[in-house]
């Protein structure tokens, strides 16, 4: 049977404390864009004798710290897969709590969004959400476009395989519409169809709570991510635990098929 694992270059770093790791971490070539796989919200509150909800709103808590170390260390793009396509299937509970957590996110977190200059974004159907939650996430679009420091992505009702066939759908449109030819068809204006353009893939993919797959999680764009897996529940993830992510995605070699 697979076990997830945490891989060290180097065994040096491993008792290093938060602040070494930063310091470290600012050594070396920063990853410009970190995807975050954020699993095990139900089975922390399941193993607490607590409602799953009570792990989705210790999640956000987790969110709203790895969004400030993201920030310490200069990330460029942060992505959060936070609801899938698939994810609809859960308990009609728990997703209509889920529906209403970017309301409580806008009431207690953007102000400090705008302060630290972050670009909030959404990737997904964001029309097949209730209302109310549409209203949320394009305020906090609407309240924050101007800013030009960290892009904070969150991947909401998002499937890499639905937005793969919308591309190619978009793609023959614009070839029977006459805008392109077939022989244009290419990696790089593939990726100019997809809710990512514009942006750089994915450097880095983490992912918590011991699985060791990535879910229909941006499959075009991950093609030479680094992957990080841990058996840490998402709201046990720690921000040390980040740090610890980009100093084994710095000691890694990236060749890109070459030599």
């Amino acid at each position: 049977m697979l076990k997830t694992f945490k891989r060290w270059v180097s065994s040096e770093y491993a008792n290093l404390s938060k602040s070494d790791l930063l310091t470290e971490i600012l050594k070396h070539p920063i990853p410009v864009h970190v995807g975050i796989i954020t699993d095990g919200n139900g089975r922390w509150a399941k193993k607490r004798g607590l409602p799953r909800t009570a792990g989705h709103a210790a999640g956000m808590k987790r969110v709203r710290e790895i969004i400030r170390a993201a920030g310490r260390v200069g990330i460029q793009v942060l992505t959060f897969y936070s609801f899938s396509t698939e994810n609809w299937k859960r308990p009609h509970e728990e997703v209509n709590y889920l529906m209403k957590l970017p309301l409580e996110f806008l009431r207690t977190d953007l102000d400090e969004l705008v302060r630290q200059n972050v670009k909030v974004q959404m990737l997904g159907e964001i029309e097949r959400t209730p209302a109310y939650t549409q209203s949320a996430l394009r305020k906090f679009e609407e309240k924050t476009k101007n800013n030009t420091g960290l892009i904070l992505n969150f991947a909401i009702n998002y499937g890499a395989r639905d937005e793969i066939i919308r591309a190619i759908q978009h793609i023959i449109e614009d070839v029977e519409k006459g805008n392109i030819v077939k022989e244009e068809i290419n990696e790089e204006l593939m990726s100019r169809y997809l809710l990512t353009r514009g942006l750089p893939d994915p450097d880095l993919i983490i992912r918590t709570s011991g699985e060791i797959r990535v879910s229909n999680f941006l499959l075009w764009q991950l093609a030479y991510s680094e992957l990080w897996f841990t058996d840490e529940l998402w709201p046990d993830f720690t921000e040390k635990m980040f740090y610890q992510a980009i100093l084994d995605y710095q000691c890694r070699s990236r060749r890109y098929g070459a030599v």
